[in-house]
């Protein structure tokens, strides 16, 4: 069978979601994307989101949900059967442009082996490429014809190896206003106006939850029982992280937490203080300018690895701190943040009971998340996915495509 020719005015355009949050990015991308292009067929891998504005998802978006090294490792054979397969079906439907969601370890292979083949790949969220080995950036360059960041200080990263990089803007940032509101996430959840409130957030993945979950709960039986009168908030991300929160909180002193499906957002809005692994909601917590406390664990084995290969190229970890270096607000961690064998329940606690004892200092954390909030945005008018979907576009059109696909 031939593969069918792109056309620039039916195109055919492959997106590879690997979990949650890539779903819900390529969801935006596809709205953007059909304000260009109305006929676009949308096929590859998604969730949820992706498949109710028509997408055709070849695989289950979930077979793609694994982190770590050891994880990774573990699921190393189904992974690559995968990849096989999704790869046979990208090359005969021969997509005007194929864009690699997140998921690095899985879709720059893919992107690798389009791109080689004579395809047009682009990869949307750049891997983190500031903490990791920076000469990744190179090895990215072979697989993506133009990565698409979503943070200000990735670009420059990747135009010392010569690899075109475009800063399109965090679509979080678009999500949360810049001055937030309180009182109304209060009123919905039913939480007292002049009560301290603090959310804990301990994953959205069952595999985090087994690590730290139990930690975080311990660390808001200390905060509480120092703190009376103290309301606890735990969102919960789905049905298994939910039966296992509810049992670690079974035993909970005092007034118990409340425990909610979902609603992550609305959940920190409400907060004084967010007690949270460190991860994209880190982000999410800056953005709705809650003060954090942040802590995380890998798998030992995962560990391991990255210190005996020295991959870690930065002494801090979460989002927040991260940006506030790359913005000039100086190396003092703006977050108090516990890694590994730091992410202890006692760490956690001492660090939350002082914030929620610290207006001052509340207030300052305030005002830096508000400086980094309009740092994200980066002078970019427009949503993040619109700027995405722009820079999709442009290698779209009839002079970008591969000779074989030209029209005559």
């Amino acid at each position: 069978m031939q593969p069918i020719p792109p056309s620039p005015a039916l195109p055919t355009i492959a997106l590879i979601a690997g979990e949650d949050s890539g779903d819900q990015l390529g969801a935006d991308l596809i709205d953007a994307l059909r304000e260009r292009f109305p006929a676009a067929r949308f096929v590859g891998i998604g969730g949820p989101r992706m498949t109710a504005r028509g997408f055709e998802s070849w695989f289950d978006i979930r077979e793609l949900s694994v982190m770590g090294f050891a994880e990774v490792v573990k699921h190393l054979p189904r992974l690559l059967r995968l990849r096989k397969a999704l790869l046979r079906k990208l090359l005969a439907a021969h997509p005007d442009i194929t864009v690699g969601i997140d998921a690095p370890d899985f879709n720059l292979g893919v992107e690798r082996k389009l791109k080689a083949a004579g395809l047009h790949t682009i990869h949307y969220v750049s891997p983190s490429v500031w903490a990791w080995r920076e000469k990744r950036a190179e090895k990215i360059g072979q697989s993506a014809d133009r990565v698409l960041c979503l943070f200000p200080m990735e670009p420059p990263i990747y135009a010392k190896h010569g690899i075109d990089a475009r800063f399109v803007g965090h679509p979080l940032a678009d999500r949360f206003p810049m001055v937030s509101d309180r009182a109304a996430p209060r009123d919905a959840l039913g939480l007292p106006q002049d009560a301290p409130v603090l959310a804990v957030l301990p994953g959205s993945r069952p595999s985090e939850i087994e690590r730290v979950g139990a930690i975080f709960i311990a660390a808001a039986k200390r905060v509480a029982m120092a703190m009376p009168g103290l309301r606890i908030v735990v969102p919960a991300a789905n049905e298994r992280v939910h039966a296992r929160l509810k049992a670690l909180l079974a035993d909970f002193p005092g007034t118990p937490p409340l425990l909610i499906d979902g609603h992550a957002h609305e959940v920190m809005l409400a907060a004084d203080v967010v007690l949270l692994a460190s991860g994209t909601a880190t982000l999410e917590a800056m953005l709705a300018k809650r003060p954090m406390v942040v802590g995380y664990r890998v798998s030992p084995t995962s560990y391991r690895i990255a210190k005996a290969l020295r991959m870690l190229k930065t002494d801090v970890y979460s989002l927040p701190n991260i940006l506030a270096r790359a913005c000039g607000l100086g190396r003092r961690l703006l977050v108090p943040e516990f890694m590994q064998d730091d992410c202890t329940t006692e760490n956690l606690a001492d660090a939350t009971l002082a914030l929620l004892g610290d207006s001052e200092r509340r207030g300052a954390v305030v005002a830096a998340f508000e400086y980094l909030h309009q740092e994200l945005r980066g002078g970019l008018e427009g949503r993040a996915a619109d700027h995405a979907a722009d820079a999709i576009a442009e290698l779209m059109s009839p002079t970008a495509l591969p000779a074989a696909g030209r029209q005559a």
